[in-house]
């Protein structure tokens, strides 16, 4: 885990990780959340939607964001306060995703704006900006 502070914050600074999804992670997103919508789990069903097959819930790629920003940039201690996100495109059961968070604009009040994506290969699928309060440098103590 990456704790950057803000104080120590540059604009254009990012982290990036990557995820392949697995039928586990669907299958333990839907139990944790409740959404067991049948495009999600039913590939038959599925095949008949606008996706032509099973894909994964769009919130998972938003939690892989929540990730980024709570352990990579800002890192360990920022507070996620809202975002705006837009999905480009399905992510399905094995594909490998990457998601990359940069600072786009750093305000008053440990706030930073992040711009955030989710990719499969060269395609971009979920977009967000997140605004978060990144955590400050803790004093240092006299030895």
């Amino acid at each position: 885990m990456v704790t950057h502070y803000y104080e120590d914050l540059v604009v254009g600074q990012s982290e990036s990780v990557s995820h392949t999804v697995t039928e586990r992670d669907v299958q333990l997103f839907g139990e944790a959340t409740g959404d067991m919508n049948p495009v999600h789990f039913d590939e038959a069903y599925a095949r008949k939607t606008v996706f032509r097959g099973r894909v994964a819930h769009g919130a998972l790629s938003v939690g892989y964001i929540s990730a980024v920003l709570g352990t990579r940039i800002p890192g360990a201690g920022s507070i996620l306060l809202s975002a705006t996100t837009e999905f480009r495109g399905p992510v399905r059961i094995g594909d490998a995703v990457t998601t990359t968070c940069a600072v786009k604009e750093i305000r008053e009040r440990r706030e930073v704006i992040m711009a955030c994506t989710c990719a499969v290969g060269d395609k971009i699928v979920v977009s967000a900006e997140v605004l978060v309060m990144a955590p400050k440098r803790p004093p240092e103590r006299a030895s």
